[in-house]
């Protein structure tokens, strides 16, 4: 325990200099006559009307200064949720979901148990205030304080969390008024007894863990490479895909993170987190005036709210040319549907709900199956996911998120996403499935929750010498065998990025996968997509774990989906692929966006007339911001036939390379046209761009130059 509180107080190759073209590249302009956009036209304004008839009724109907408060009925749980699980003005502060505790090694009394951890956390002082502990440095020490705290997690944990919270008070690594809030039983404070009890604290579980608590106590730990292991050796002469010359379309969606408390006219340029949320007057009645009041569809620094999930969905019919008579082939989601609240503002139901509504919305406008992996928010606490083996097989631990795995397999199963057996499959298996969608049997789409490699998943750091200690990388490497041995091409669909900055993925298992995806590709493995950054990225993985970063050791490409969130400081967006139905290679992609700085000039007479009809105004424009293949392919001399594979892309980060100027426009892209977003103009960032484009692993991410990932 103790190292929780200490740590919580306490090659980049070298590229060719970039050139200045006389004429930069510049985005492809596109008109009405113009045959390079998908859809019917290349921009579509939302009706100002809220389209009620997507849900069948509203506690508070929806209008021109409030968001709606549909009334959502779960099918799986058969309940209705109640009005106040959402009410933008009584935001609960606590829980009633179960909280679980390790099973204690020893019947003791709470009087013992109180003791113990008053004995811990005197001890754990006196180590911090002591120097004569025999600790070296700040990385031994907090070593040693995990081994007291692993003490009270294993002989009474569920007064753990008592001393976590004792000691964040006393060390002051935490404000006072979040160390509850933060540690106590209804927070964290259970999982970490959890994750105290069962780590190899002496070990790199202990490292990882203090790194985790506070950046700086323990250096964050390289690469303990671990060798995969398949079930056959890679083909020496792979039968390369055929392409059909047919091609179908597949949207990508990404982190919608839904926000029913939404308030509008509230502060949406808040300097806390997160913005666009009703306060109460202060006692004393003087209103705070507000720096910018809240529009009606959403705002930079906050979530989507229900006008804006609505308005981009509105706009996929039109701007794509996909409707329920000629729906996509199918579509991707790659994760978090639920908002960034606080840890004592949400519980399971407030997930379920979310869950619910996102996919009522969804059903209502997106024709197909929609395939979806589960993001880091998709639960609760967020972040968190055990693996199954936490316990050696214990149902109490390993099984504990297992009701949201229950839950949205059978709404999948629900909405005629996956038939039963597939939907069977993910609610055993933390949500990942696999696939083939429905007339393209030579397909095979394979979801993963990545949670269970995300760093900020302190359930990940355990037993981190094993990189498949949840069995998710032995589930995709059996799905992968599969695929070979029937000639099936797959995608790969994750939340959390395996590489770009190497900011996200565990470091061993992003290694682990990186040698799963070499050993399946190009040959099997189309196309990897993720979500999580809200970011439009690329990254390409190569042969040889990445060490030599040339066009011909290209192999795959990970797409980034961009978000439809504004939640940093971004535009909303989404985009269309174009794919060939023999070698599911991607053939062109289409990103279309909303530029939210416009939202605050929007009609305020925008209201809940029925579907867009008898009301005056105008919602928000919705447009194509680019086509990868217009906008990149001249400057990598691209032939029109040719699909955007990894040797595609590599030729951009070479063409990047040549011409700053291109870096500057994959960076506008990145935060999908933000007039907020952080701009790349130096030379040393236009270096990092392309080394995290080229790295599809933490370690290699972690070569480059760091500061530079985001434009948030």
């Amino acid at each position: 325990m103790m190292g929780l509180f200490w740590c919580s107080v306490m090659a980049m190759a070298v590229a060719p200099a970039f050139a200045h073209p006389k004429q930069p590249p510049t985005p492809p302009t596109h008109h009405q006559d113009d045959a390079s956009y998908p859809g019917s036209v290349s921009a579509f304004t939302i009706p100002a009307a809220f389209p009620t008839s997507v849900f069948s009724s509203y506690y508070v109907k929806p209008g021109p200064t409030n968001q709606p408060q549909p009334v959502l009925y779960d099918p799986v749980l058969n309940t209705t949720f109640p009005f106040n699980l959402t009410d933008p003005k009584h935001v609960p502060d606590s829980n009633d979901d179960p909280v679980i505790f390790p099973q204690p090694i020893a019947n003791l009394s709470d009087a013992t148990g109180e003791a113990i951890v008053s004995a811990a956390v005197s001890e754990i002082l006196r180590i911090f205030e002591s120097n004569n502990t025999g600790a070296s440095n700040t990385c031994s020490k907090c070593v040693a304080a995990l081994a007291v705290g692993q003490m009270v997690a294993k002989l009474a944990p569920t007064h753990f969390p008592t001393g976590m919270v004792s000691l964040c008070h006393s060390l002051k690594f935490s404000t006072y008024s979040s160390c509850e809030l933060t540690y106590g039983p209804n927070g964290s404070g259970a999982s970490w007894a959890q994750i105290l009890a069962n780590a190899d604290v002496a070990g790199l579980d202990g490292q990882y863990i203090c790194s985790y608590l506070h950046k700086g106590s323990c250096e964050y730990p390289t690469v303990q490479s671990v060798k995969a292991k398949f079930p056959k050796p890679k083909p020496k002469k792979p039968a390369e895909p055929r392409r059909s010359g047919k091609k179908v379309k597949v949207l990508h969606l990404s982190d919608l993170h839904l926000d029913p408390r939404y308030s509008v006219g509230s502060e949406a340029n808040c300097t806390s987190y997160m913005c666009c949320r009703y306060s109460e007057p202060p006692a004393n009645g003087t209103v705070p005036e507000i720096s910018v009041s809240a529009p009606l569809f959403g705002y930079y620094k906050c979530d989507s709210p229900f006008y804006l999930a609505l308005a981009a969905l509105q706009s996929i019919g039109p701007l794509t040319g996909t409707s329920a008579k000629n729906p996509p082939a199918f579509s991707l989601y790659t994760g978090d549907l639920v908002a960034h609240d606080d840890e004592n503002q949400a519980s399971r139901a407030y997930v379920e709900a979310t869950e619910v509504a996102i996919w009522d919305m969804f059903k209502a406008y997106i024709g197909g199956p929609i395939y979806t992996a589960l993001g880091n928010h998709d639960t609760t606490p967020a972040d968190y996911e055990a693996p199954h083996a936490i316990d050696g097989g214990n149902s109490t631990l390993g099984s504990q998120f297992s009701w949201n795995y229950a839950h949205v397999s059978s709404l999948w199963a629900h909405y005629n996403w996956l038939p039963s057996s597939v939907a069977h499959q993910a609610s055993t298996h933390y949500a990942a499935y696999a696939i083939s969608p429905p007339h393209y049997p030579n397909l095979k789409v394979i979801t993963l929750n990545s949670d269970l490699y995300y760093q900020h998943n302190p359930f990940a750091l355990l037993n981190s010498t094993n990189p498949d200690y949840s069995g998710m990388f032995s589930f995709l490497v059996s799905e992968l065998q599969a695929a070979e041995d029937a000639g099936q091409r797959v995608w790969i669909v994750a939340h959390i990025p395996t590489g770009w900055d190497g900011g996200s993925a565990m470091p061993n298992s992003a290694d682990y996968y990186y040698q799963i995806v070499e050993r399946y590709s190009p040959h099997v493995i189309a196309n990897i997509f993720f979500g999580h950054s809200h970011e439009d990225q690329a990254t390409v993985y190569y042969r040889n774990n990445g060490t030599a970063q040339t066009r011909e050791n290209a192999l795959v490409t990970g797409w980034v989906g961009p978000s439809l969130t504004p939640l940093q400081n971004l535009n909303s967006g989404y985009r269309l692929y174009e794919v060939d139905t023999g070698s599911w290679e991607v053939m062109e992609a289409y990103t279309f966006y909303s530029d939210v700085g416009t939202f605050t000039n929007l009609s305020s007479s925008s209201s809940s007339a029925s579907d867009g009809k008898g009301e005056e105004g105008e919602g928000p424009v919705f447009k194509l911001e680019y086509s990868t293949r217009a906008t990149y392919g001249p400057a990598v001399n691209w032939p029109s036939d040719a699909p955007l594979n990894a040797t595609f892309w590599h030729g951009v980060t070479e063409a990047m390379e040549r011409n700053r100027t291109l870096v500057e426009l994959f960076t506008q892209y990145q935060g999908k046209s933000s007039a907020k977003s952080k701009k790349c103009e130096t030379e040393e960032c236009a270096k990092a761009k392309i080394c995290y484009m080229r790295s599809g692993s933490t370690a290699l991410g972690k070569q480059c130059k760091s500061g530079y990932g985001s434009v948030q």
